[in-house]
């Protein structure tokens, strides 16, 4: 049977079921009839909390219908794509993978206009780092961001190079998912959505930056500026591996905690040495406990070095990185003032100075009351093309969505395709899932575009 005959036969059954329960309670129905009103308003509505999973079949371009024919074509293009090294630190790498992506929109959409900001961001970016920005109908009454990153974990010299196919539609590489995968998704939902008949009345930005890895220091600016310009951002994140969207995010910051202690000889009796290695893993294991006191917070120790190799001297440094995540953004100043209780009793010793330096670079995606809206809108579109119904979920990695949530645009995120284990040689993309994201996304765009479908106000 056909997608679009299975998608038509699934709304008929949800209209037979539920109007077969309604019928089934006859006081509420007779008490309607004799108040004389129509009976039209007992039919099942999309805005009836008793049929929120219920969405009136909607008319479906068959542009849209057809990007399941492209599903090799779109895995052949990330696979391309993801065996070009963009690690985060490899400049060369970056600005390749940049011209790539350039010349593809280019070629899909020459009436754009691009622009390529500086994304310079000393001892976060290496120098010479660009993103890019593809604009089209930037006067248009309405105004969608979409937004993704193509840099990656995996540096230069990382031994995860090349793609492999674990089978017929799944692809093992690196960034197949985070988030090689959400840029084609990005790409073939816009080629998608120009093609359909009412795309003049949405103006759209594309912005692809090479710093989402390690924080989006040089991009920040960016998405603030992007922000005020725009009614909503889409952001092509992969979406979970059971197919659901992102809710939520954790804000994410990093700290450097150096302990300077004072040296001195280990068999020295009275000891005048300072360990500052002692010192520091106090501190840790008093950071590590924490979490238990603020629900919603996440502490993760992930470097430690210090001392020497002569063990017959007492250590005088030591030096640990730390991750940092929190649910709430009222979380952030109260976790710091906890950070500094842990600190001061170290600094009070004579001998010793703990210092701390960094923060929190993104701050909480929380989820904002124009969001739900949008994504039930999502959901619509998603069960018009046939895709399995998903959910939305709270995750601890931070994303572009946090910041452009600090700065007060509405946006949904994790609109990229299906895929699992991020940032490891195992990461892999279901490359069947690209051309049904997308489809969701081009119907979504056209549904704006054609008024089906309003945004609701920044507020």
């Amino acid at each position: 049977m056909a997608p679009r005959a299975r998608v038509i036969l699934h709304h008929l059954a949800n209209v037979w079921l539920k109007l077969r329960r309604e019928l089934a309670q006859p006081q509420p129905l007779l008490r309607t009839l004799t108040r004389g009103e129509n009976f039209v308003a007992l039919l099942p509505t999309y805005h009836s909390p008793i049929y929120r999973d219920y969405a009136p079949p909607m008319s479906v371009p068959s542009t849209i219908l057809s990007l399941a024919a492209r599903q090799a074509e779109l895995a052949a293009l990330l696979e391309s794509w993801c065996n070009v090294n963009s690690g985060s630190a490899n400049a060369d790498g970056l600005n390749r993978m940049r011209t790539v992506l350039r010349d593809e929109f280019v070629r899909s959409f020459p009436a754009a206009t691009i622009a390529e900001p500086a994304t310079d961001a000393p001892g976060f970016n290496p120098p010479g780092t660009h993103a890019l920005s593809v604009r089209l109908r930037p006067t248009a009454p309405v105004q969608i961001l979409l937004s993704g990153h193509y840099d990656t974990v995996y540096q230069r010299n990382d031994p995860f190079q090349i793609c492999r196919w674990l089978d017929a539609t799944t692809l093992n590489g690196p960034g197949a998912a985070d988030m090689k995968g959400g840029l084609v998704t990005l790409l073939t939902a816009l080629q998608a959505f120009e093609q359909t008949p009412h795309a003049a009345n949405v103006g759209w930005e594309v912005l692809l930056t090479p710093d989402e890895e390690t924080g989006s220091h040089g991009s920040a600016p960016l998405f603030r500026d992007a922000a005020q310009r725009h009614q909503l951002a889409l952001i092509f994140e992969p979406a979970r591996p059971n197919g659901d969207l992102v809710h939520s995010r954790k804000g994410t910051g990093n700290l450097t905690a150096t302990c300077h202690g004072r040296a001195g000889h280990a068999a020295k009796v009275p000891g005048d040495g300072c360990n500052a290695v002692l010192a520091l893993a106090e501190f840790l294991l008093g950071l590590g406990r924490l979490p238990q006191a603020m629900p919603g917070v996440l502490i993760n120790v992930a470097n430690f070095h210090g001392g020497g190799a002569a063990t017959n001297v007492i250590p005088d440094f030591a030096e640990a990185q730390i991750d940092l995540r929190i649910t709430k953004t009222s979380d952030g100043e109260l976790l710091m003032a906890h950070i500094d209780a842990l600190a001061a009793p170290i600094n009070a010793r004579d001998g010793y100075r703990l210092e701390l330096q960094g923060g929190f670079n993104r701050p909480p995606k929380e989820c904002l009351p124009q969001e739900e809206t949008v994504f039930a809108a999502w959901q619509q579109a998603a069960r018009a093309v046939g895709v399995a119904e998903f959910s939305w979920v709270h995750t601890g990695g931070g994303s572009d969505g946090n910041l452009l949530s600090n700065a007060g645009l509405p946006n949904l995120d994790g609109l990229g395709p299906i895929g699992d284990f991020l940032h490891s040689n195992r990461e892999m993309c279901r490359t069947e899932t690209i051309p049904q994201r997308a489809a969701i996304a081009a119907l979504f765009l056209h549904n704006v575009a054609s008024g089906a479908f309003a945004l609701p106000a920044k507020g």
